[in-house]
């Protein structure tokens, strides 16, 4: 769409950008200006935590040492095994997904600010998606700054970085998707803190 117009009551944004682009800080950004933050990742955290709702279906599928003594997912565990079996993915999909989809809606109905931003890593590539927004806002780097980042944020070594980025949705795939890009190849917050404050007028913040 092009013209300012939106769904429902409240904008509905679709935040999304690969591993290390500075995605989560935007989303605090807008947060701090008054947008509603719906964390698609938070939510499917919390159902794969101890007791969560995905556990007892992810234990029938996988197997019980897949789970922690605390009653968690082992994440390690099923991070290497999805990397190893991508058909592995794809099931823990169907598992996990349903459940964060039926969070998602309950969060979008409670909110009452007048923008809701819907932090989603998998918005691209998921189907369901565009139709239920307004916008759709990527974040973007090069891939050096993303490897750099998180190699100072997680210490992960090259090869595990490098395959997290190549299961995401390609970088080419994921601008063209996008309604609005903000671009963050550097560390200095002015240019994001400026692009979250232009965001925030545009949809009534």
């Amino acid at each position: 769409m092009n013209a300012l117009q939106r769904t429902g009551p409240a904008w509905r944004l679709g935040l999304t950008g690969g591993i290390g682009s500075g995605k989560s800080t935007l989303a605090r950004l807008l947060q701090s200006h008054g947008a509603g933050m719906i964390d698609a990742d938070a939510i499917s955290r919390e159902s794969t935590s101890a007791s969560g709702a995905a556990i007892p279906a992810i234990a029938r599928a996988f197997g019980p040492e897949f789970i922690q003594p605390d009653g968690a997912l082992d994440r390690q565990r099923m991070r290497d095994h999805v990397f190893a079996h991508p058909e592995a993915r794809h099931a823990l999909e169907r598992i996990v997904h349903p459940l964060v989809s039926a969070e998602i809606q309950r969060q979008a109905a409670a909110c009452s600010s007048p923008c809701i931003v819907f932090d989603v890593p998998l918005l691209v590539e998921s189907p369901h998606w565009r139709p239920q927004l307004d916008r759709v806002l990527v974040v973007d780097c090069s891939p050096a700054t993303q490897i750099r980042r998180v190699q100072q944020r997680n210490g992960w070594p090259l090869e595990t970085i490098e395959a997290v980025m190549q299961s995401q949705c390609p970088r080419l795939k994921r601008l063209k998707a996008a309604d609005a890009v903000v671009y963050n190849d550097t560390d200095d917050m002015t240019d994001l803190q400026a692009a979250a404050e232009a965001l925030a007028r545009r949809f009534g913040l």
